[in-house]
């Protein structure tokens, strides 16, 4: 049983289930006896800014819960957007009613495809620009594993996912890697922490020169698997690659509501083992990971200290006048199944 603190900075909800994912996270909460935790939206999935609603009623009836919003792409290529509904006028819209911050999946190279931009273009860029001046937090969910663009290595599940690019129709991994220095270069101060460890565990010292050059650039440790069997692998370099760069590594497990109970149970028993001890566990390949022994205060580095210098040691309360608002914008874009949902709890608690 877990008896430090932490903060879960990597969850999704990504299905309305009658509200259940309020007792779900609520026993989430309980039995691994959380600080709290953050919710990362995830809109370009499912075509609508419902997600963004979801988190906002979340946060409002748990209101120490932390809320990263993303940016709808009403209209495909990006730089059609409506002129009130822009990436900059979202993101305003989104920190006005008390998101903590801004999830973007553009990076998947799936999502990459669809907007058809890179991910330094200028509808783009004037986002980072306004974020980097508002010191405003901003998660990246950059790439796939390497191997999903190679048919020999891609994993069965990735191919039943569809997250294999070997078509010829995606970006190369080191092409969207580039474009992602790329807004570092352009924004140096940006204060970004790129999902998954950048899916570089095969190459940290990539990760090694960012954190040199850049003070706000961070990772998480959500697993991509993969990465796991990497610090098994390479377990003297990593250890002292978290030594040194525990400041820059934030603790999340990409759980889902919906999700498989038991599978996150044991992930979140894998990652915090592996961070907070120095006993060993399964690892995603069946073999022993040790934990890296690191000391109590790398340990809360990684656990919680990282992300609230970045988001702030309280979430934001929620406007209701401002999230009302939005709703009505937005309602367009919603589904008949989702205003059903959404009308009663506008009733009850706007």
């Amino acid at each position: 049983m877990n008896t430090r603190k932490i903060i879960d900075s990597h969850m999704h909800i990504s299905k309305w289930g009658e509200m259940d994912f309020i007792s779900c996270f609520d026993g989430y909460i309980k039995n691994e006896k959380l600080q709290a935790i953050n919710i990362c939206a995830i809109p370009l999935r499912q075509t609508n800014v419902c997600n963004n609603i979801v988190l906002g009623f979340y946060k409002l009836l748990r209101p120490n819960t932390y809320i990263h919003g993303g940016i709808e792409l009403i209209k495909i290529p990006i730089d059609n957007m409506p002129a009130d509904m822009d990436a900059v006028t979202q993101y305003r819209e989104l920190m006005e009613i008390g998101f903590d911050g801004i999830k973007m999946l553009e990076g998947k190279p799936t999502e990459h495809k669809r907007i058809g931009k890179n991910l330094n273009h200028p509808s783009l860029n004037s986002l980072y620009k306004e974020m980097e001046k508002d010191g405003t937090h901003l998660i990246m969910h950059v790439n796939d594993p390497d191997e999903f663009w190679d048919v020999e290595r891609a994993p069965d599940w990735a191919v039943k996912a569809g997250w294999t690019y070997t078509d010829g129709t995606y970006a190369p991994y080191e092409e969207i890697q580039r474009q992602t220095i790329k807004i570092l270069q352009e924004h140096p101060s940006l204060s970004v922490t790129i999902a998954h460890l950048f899916f570089c565990s095969k190459e940290p010292k990539i990760l090694e020169e960012l954190f040199e050059q850049y003070p706000n650039f961070c990772v998480d440790l959500t697993p991509g698997g993969e990465m796991y069997v990497e610090f098994e692998k390479n377990y003297s370099y990593y250890k002292e690659f978290f030594n040194k760069y525990s400041q820059r590594l934030i603790f999340g497990t990409d759980r889902s509501y919906m999700g498989d109970e038991k599978y996150a149970d044991w992930l979140f028993n894998v990652v915090t083992t592996f961070l907070g001890t120095d006993k060993p566990v399964k690892s995603f390949d069946n073999k022993t990971l040790m934990g890296l022994g690191l000391s109590s205060d790398k340990v809360d580095d990684i656990f919680f200290a990282n992300f609230e210098n970045r988001v702030g040691k309280e979430p934001k309360p929620i406007n209701k006048e401002k999230f009302k608002a939005y709703i009505e914008k937005y309602s367009f874009a919603l589904t008949k199944e989702d205003l059903e949902r959404i009308n009663p709890l506008v009733e009850k608690y706007l």
